[in-house]
């Protein structure tokens, strides 16, 4: 029962493209999948945007050809005759950013709450970034209302915790965030800076790993006092398979 809850996913390629990153790298690799593993993409924050889908299955085919990629599109109707078969038959769901409100609201007209808790009891990885991380939690702060940050509590609550992605790349995150859980709008949680994805096992922490050097997983929770406090958890860094290693 994994979940990887991010805020990272793809790298650029440098031709204004994108590649498989060292995060859904790890996703992968959290699965065992032993051979051709199954992956499948949901872009539902973004609408379902065809472009989004292609952007997946041109970096699939490029950097892991080994890999069964699929995608789940729910506009303007699923994709697949069974969504539940199809879900539960991947060793890992990668969701994408984007309207996390709007992504939870299609979600519940199509029952994937309920299917995406089977597919994690079952032992499919659980993974995302942005909108993808905070629909695993309890609730965080989002823009999906518009450029003024508010908070989401209807996340999915297979986390009992709330989530804040971008905390480092968006000034009004760490405030909004520390006072939502101040004033108990949110159960305390975790944040993650670019770059950083939070690894549960279960509903216990395993541990936080970052694509990038310097980047931060941060906790969040009350005192005895009822004050905020903001610890940071240093995270490992992930190699990246497609940077050659200076050491040699």
């Amino acid at each position: 029962m994994n979940i990887l809850a991010t805020s990272a996913g793809y790298r650029p390629d440098g031709r204004g493209g994108a590649r498989i990153g060292p995060m859904i790298e790890h996703a992968i690799a959290l699965s065992e999948a032993q051979e051709r593993p199954r992956v499948c993409l949901l872009e539902t924050a973004l609408g379902d945007h065809p472009v989004a889908y292609l952007r997946w299955y041109e970096a699939m085919s490029r950097d892991r050809p080994d890999v069964r990629a699929s995608h789940l599109a729910l506009f303007p109707m699923p994709n697949v005759d069974d969504v539940r078969a199809h879900l539960l038959s991947q060793d890992v769901i990668w969701v994408g950013g984007g309207s996390v409100a709007n992504l939870l609201a299609v979600w519940r007209t199509h029952g994937l709450p309920e299917i995406l808790a089977d597919a994690w009891r079952a032992g499919v990885v659980l993974a995302g970034v942005s909108a993808g991380s905070l629909c695993w939690h309890v609730g965080g702060t989002t823009d999906s209302f518009g450029p003024e940050l508010r908070p989401v509590t209807t996340g999915l609550a297979l986390l009992p915790f709330s989530n804040t992605p971008h905390y480092d790349s968006e000034p009004g995150r760490r405030p909004l965030y520390q006072k939502l859980v101040g004033d108990g709008v949110l159960p305390p949680g975790w944040a993650t800076d670019d770059g950083v994805g939070l690894h549960f096992r279960g509903t216990e922490l395993v541990e936080a790993v970052a694509d990038r050097p310097g980047a931060k997983a941060w906790r969040i929770e009350l005192s005895d006092d009822g004050a905020v406090v903001e610890s940071a958890v240093e995270p490992r860094l992930l190699p990246d398979p497609r940077v050659p290693d200076p050491r040699g």
